[in-house]
């Protein structure tokens, strides 16, 4: 049974069927435009919340005990 299961699959990759699509050079052109357009509006969205991004990922400080700052001033 796997051994038929092998046949089937590599005689079902191994078939060629006629493909109907033609990428004509405007097409190209604007998937190129569309790919570049998106990885520049990431990089300016990136930009503008850079710092609120920053902030959300620090981590945030313990305060200090107020006896602690007290021995340091005596």
């Amino acid at each position: 049974m796997a051994a038929l299961r092998s046949y089937l699959l590599i005689a079902l990759l191994s078939t060629v069927f006629p493909v109907y699509a033609y990428i004509d050079p405007g097409t190209g052109s604007l998937l190129i435009q569309s790919i570049i357009g998106a990885i520049a509006a990431f990089a300016v969205t990136m930009k503008l919340y850079w710092h609120k991004l920053k902030l959300f990922f620090a981590r945030k400080k313990v305060p200090d005990s107020e006896d602690s700052s007290e021995d340091t001033n005596a």
